[in-house]
């Protein structure tokens, strides 16, 4: 056995969580369709996740907490908000970003707003090309 001193264990900690995190987030950017009550189990899934962590170690906050919570609740916007939203949260792909879109096409979001935030959104990317 060897003992790992409680700094490098809250770092590997940290990574793992931090991975994770960005992991769920991917995952729900592949989802195809989604309704309110999928958005919601996404919501307490999450939740869930954050339980036992909290149980497992002792960092806090949860790294990128934020950024996964954050994500699912962009599924509920408006199409304004949504808009606002896109142009203030680059710290998600544009993959990301143009499923949220395109998943909400249908639920809340019509095609010539869905045409308008994708069009944000390649706004966004373009300089990064």
């Amino acid at each position: 056995r060897v003992r790992i001193p409680l700094p490098v264990s809250n770092i590997l900690w940290e990574h793992c969580i931090r991975l994770a995190n960005r992991t769920l987030v991917e995952g729900y950017a592949n989802v195809k369709k989604c309704s309110n009550e999928g958005r919601a189990l996404m919501q307490l899934d999450f939740q869930q996740f954050l339980m036992k962590l909290e149980k497992l170690t002792d960092i806090r906050p949860i790294p990128d907490k934020e950024f996964v919570e954050t994500y699912i609740k962009a599924y509920y916007l408006t199409e304004n908000d949504m808009e606002r939203w896109i142009k203030e949260h680059r710290e998600y792909s544009t993959k990301q970003l143009t499923n949220l879109v395109n998943v909400c096409l249908g639920s809340h979001i019509n095609k010539k707003a869905r045409q308008r935030l994708l069009a944000a959104i390649d706004d966004i990317d373009r300089p990064k090309r």
